[in-house]
């Protein structure tokens, strides 16, 4: 009897334990997903005018998971997307944004949000891509945009940015995609970004970098990199001819000398898109032997002694090579249109052949 009354109250016990463990799993799961929704609340309050009333439908009294432009997770249902981009929304970016813990993408491209960028971002570890671009930041780049272990895209294009890439951004190893255009960064590019060896895309057109690093060399699965309109001046490094993963090379409106090596087509068989205009230097005869490219650009050019093979032109999708491409050292060229022009060519031309196909 003793032993029954004891396997009995044993039971008891366990499944009272069982009971409480279900309701506080379940408490917490409540305030983990109460904790997000304020963090969307704060940034909804910080947002002055949202033109076309595209979240007015956040509020308490619906669930944060059917909010516009967020997503959430299968499995936690935490919220993993918030994607605000092109609703015009004008505002600034709250610290308590930072609480989304489970957050992987945050988008908000083309809107009108400026201020300061809070440091509390840096707490949204699991972030794998970032996009602020085409809004109004200014100042330096945060240093803690370096804290994002797993972050594959990082994309600040056409904000107001100045100073120095901060090196920490090369800490990055899983980073795939970096853009930067439309900035006004200056300096060398850091010789650090040859750590970064999972990189492919490369965006840093209108900015003011006036050198290349031969660290680039490093990076192996680096497809496509875009320096247009910036401030570069001397000879390309050499390690740059000597990268096969290349698609497109483009240093269109920089200050560029020396010349193209004369076995490129060998070194660089995968190349598609091909853009030096504006810029000094020789090109080599044997340029058509190029049998991927598909676009090339080399008008307004300073060149010496140059030879365009008879077959060259035919076989290109789009071939720029304009006047003064068989022009000898004496030739010389208006200068580039500048930064702000650029810019707002591109805003009313979003096709322009300035503005690089968007990684993002």
């Amino acid at each position: 009897m003793e032993r029954s009354c004891f396997l009995l109250s044993i039971t008891f016990l366990l499944v009272l334990q069982l009971q409480c463990s279900s309701l506080g799993t379940v408490g917490a799961a409540q305030t983990n997903i109460t904790t997000d929704q304020s963090a969307l609340l704060a940034l909804k309050s910080h947002i002055t005018s949202d033109p076309h009333n595209i979240l007015v439908n956040g509020s308490t009294t619906t669930s944060v998971c059917h909010w516009v432009g967020v997503t959430c997770g299968a499995r936690r249902l935490r919220v993993s997307v918030l994607n605000l981009s092109y609703m015009g929304l004008f505002g600034t970016i709250p610290p308590p944004l930072g609480n989304l813990s489970f957050l992987v993408e945050l988008d908000l491209r083309n809107n009108s949000f400026h201020g300061t960028l809070p440091k509390e971002l840096s707490y949204l570890r699991r972030l794998k891509l970032i996009s602020f671009r085409f809004n109004n930041f200014m100042g330096s780049i945060p240093s803690w945009f370096g804290s994002f272990p797993k972050l594959q895209t990082f994309s600040l294009r056409g904000n107001q940015f100045s100073g120095s890439i901060p090196t920490t951004i090369f800490n990055l190893s899983t980073l795939q995609v970096i853009d930067l255009n439309f900035n006004r960064l200056s300096g060398a590019i850091p010789r650090k970004i040859g750590n970064l060896t999972m990189l492919k895309w490369i965006h840093l057109d209108s900015n003011n970098f006036n050198e290349i690093p031969k660290e680039i060399g490093f990076l192996d699965h680096v497809e496509e990199l875009y320096v247009q309109y910036n401030a570069l001046k001397g000879p390309v490094p050499v390690v740059i001819f000597n990268m096969s993963s290349w698609t497109t090379l483009t240093l269109y409106g920089n200050n560029l000398s020396g010349g193209l090596p004369d076995n490129i087509c060998q070194l660089l068989p995968s190349l598609q898109h091909l853009n030096l205009g504006r810029n000094h230097g020789s090109i080599p005869k044997n340029i058509g032997n190029l049998t991927m490219v598909k676009e090339m650009g080399l008008d307004y050019n300073i060149l010496t002694a140059v030879a365009i093979h008879p077959s060259l032109t035919p076989r290109f999708t789009s071939t720029r090579f304009g006047q003064k491409v068989l022009a000898m050292a004496t030739a010389t060229y208006p200068p580039p249109p500048p930064y702000y022009k650029l810019y707002k060519d591109y805003l009313q031309d979003p096709k322009s052949a300035l503005e690089p196909p968007s990684p993002i």
